[in-house]
């Protein structure tokens, strides 16, 4: 599935087949449990979404919610995308080190990472770099960004 029409993440948890539910289910909670508090869980662009709401920040350039971490049950894997990774090269950092300390290979873009199994993820890091940026920080950063430009 590259992407969905779902409304709703149980909508989206229920076109995919049993064991990528599995797996996208146990990274879902993974993120719920190191969520700071603040960001919403939605569906936006076809996955499950944690971003800061418009009601909270509507001040984006693309009029859609700030997004914080993505989730997807891609084709042929699956993509967790880590905005903290892409804003801060402090935390990008603190993951490549990880997988490498771990001897885990990295399939990484700028915030994608892609994994095949549950396995494939560090889940105590990944955890850390979730719960690293309250929302106040990331609206700060992607504040940064936009006025560079």
């Amino acid at each position: 599935m590259a992407s969905s029409k779902a409304k709703t993440v149980d909508d989206y948890l229920t076109e995919l087949p049993e064991q990528r539910r599995a797996v996208v289910s146990a990274v879902r909670d993974l993120v719920n449990r190191h969520l700071p508090p603040g960001y919403v869980e939605a569906m936006s662009w076809g996955m499950i979404s944690w971003e800061v709401p418009l009601s909270r920040y509507p001040d984006t350039y693309n009029r859609q919610p700030l997004a914080y971490v993505a989730l997807a049950a891609q084709k042929q894997y699956y993509a967790l995308y880590l905005m903290a990774c892409y804003a801060n090269s402090t935390q990008d950092v603190v993951l490549r080190n990880a997988y490498a300390d771990a001897g885990k290979a990295l399939d990484m873009g700028k915030s994608c990472l892609r994994f095949k199994a549950l396995d494939d993820l560090l889940p105590e890091v990944v955890g850390g770099v979730i719960a690293s940026t309250p929302v106040d920080a990331h609206i700060a950063q992607y504040e940064a960004s936009r006025a560079r430009k």
